[in-house]
């Protein structure tokens, strides 16, 4: 009864290109002692290497390799007859080049998939914003539970990185229209590049001052439709009330943008200047998910918010693990009151 179960875990982890250390190897290799000739391992193959996402859409080579070496190991421990269809695997892999970038396929409650090229170096091209962090699957989880936080309304994301927390909210929580928006730009076309992956098409672009549709009466959510979907050059220091104001937005929301006092610092800023609303226009609500490295720099960005009158309180945590199976990251996301 546990081996489908056991082979949905190692298809989650693997095609979303999870740590190996988290996947479920002594659980596996204890199955495997007790049922050698089963057709586990043959199983989780398909669920793996040989899944049509992953032909299409693959991990990098050195991932899908050390995972087929891992795998290799465990059969061989237990003294069962060679696996040809592992061997192949692992001869057809060690056959390839190495890449640099390589792809995650996260599966969504929905049975859709969200599928994103990032690099495989945590830093690559002078930033950090090639790669998924933590606190983006944490806060899309959240979404994902709170989704009428963000239906029918227009979302801003601050420093979105390679899309992963906007595409899984424009998947399963029916905004009317999001705002994706980062500075690098190699972080802005591999961005681009994803969203378009995933379905999505981009309204044409005006960099740095996008205008929105005006903020009359809201139409009705009645059937689900793509909502529109904007990429912004966005420097947090340099842009103003007024560029803010056109864009609109009514949730605002950014994952893992804590991690530095000066560009903590640049971030308040930049939300008192979201708090300038119109006094006919709520101002918008804002959610920040971000792992805490270092309580200090936590702390900081807490004082920073007491310090200009921005409100915050730490939303509890929710209940689903859609992305994050295998830890338990030390996320926080605050609720700011601008």
């Amino acid at each position: 009864m546990a081996e489908p179960e056991l082979g949905s875990r190692f298809q989650r982890r693997f095609l979303a290109a999870r740590q190996l250390r988290s996947f479920p190897w002594a659980e596996l290799e204890q199955n495997l002692r007790a049922r050698p000739g089963s057709p586990l391992l043959v199983g989780i193959l398909q669920k793996t290497v040989l899944h049509p996402l992953c032909v299409k859409y693959p991990p990098s080579t050195k991932y899908r390799r050390c995972f087929l070496t891992e795998l290799i190991k465990k059969h061989e421990s237990t003294a069962a007859e060679p696996l040809d269809e592992l061997y192949d695997a692992l001869a057809d892999i060690l056959n390839e080049e190495e890449s640099t970038h390589g792809y995650k396929n996260y599966l969504l409650p929905t049975g859709e998939c969200i599928t994103l090229s990032e690099s495989v170096a945590i830093i690559s091209g002078g930033t950090t914003g090639l790669v998924t962090w933590d606190a983006a699957l944490h806060l899309a989880e959240w979404a994902i539970e709170n989704s009428l936080v963000f239906s029918n309304r227009t979302i801003l994301e601050l420093g979105s990185g390679i899309g992963f927390t906007g595409i899984a909210i424009c998947k399963t929580c029916n905004p009317k229209a999001y705002i994706f928006s980062d500075y690098h730009h190699c972080v802005l076309k591999q961005l681009t590049e994803n969203i378009r992956l995933n379905g999505f098409a981009l309204e044409p672009e005006t960099t740095r001052h996008i205008q929105m549709e005006p903020q009359g009466q809201e139409t009705e959510a009645t059937n689900y439709q793509k909502p529109k979907l904007v990429v912004s050059e966005l420097d947090w220091g340099s842009v103003t009330e007024k560029q803010l104001l056109d864009l609109c937005p009514d949730v605002v929301v950014a994952a893992d943008v804590v991690y530095d006092p000066e560009i903590t610092l640049t971030l308040i800023g930049m939300l008192q200047k979201l708090s300038a609303f119109r006094a006919d226009r709520k101002p918008p609500e804002v959610y920040i998910a971000f792992t805490v490295r270092n309580p200090d720099t936590y702390h900081l960005f807490q004082a920073e918010l007491d310090k200009v009158g921005i409100g915050w309180q730490i939303i509890p945590a929710h209940s689903n693990s859609i992305f994050l199976y295998d830890v338990q990251p030390n996320v926080t996301i605050l609720q700011l009151f601008i």
